[in-house]
């Protein structure tokens, strides 16, 4: 059977913490950032932790099952 192919759109988009747990960046930090507060932008800036009933289906994408 052949290897399984990683998406390349979860490749861009994630990455590996050294604990195993998945890093991902917010989303509305890219345009019509006038309107947003400072402290709203400063928010989105950090990245955060894949939510756990996500995991099991990136880790899929990401051909780590």
């Amino acid at each position: 059977m052949p290897k399984m192919k990683t998406k390349s759109s979860a490749k861009k988009r994630f990455k590996l913490t050294g604990t195993g747990k998945i890093k991902r960046k917010h989303a509305f930090k890219s345009h019509i950032l006038t309107k947003k507060s400072k402290k709203r932008k400063l928010k989105l800036t950090h990245a955060g932790l894949v939510h756990k009933s996500d995991v099991a289906n990136i880790k899929q994408q990401l051909a780590l099952k």
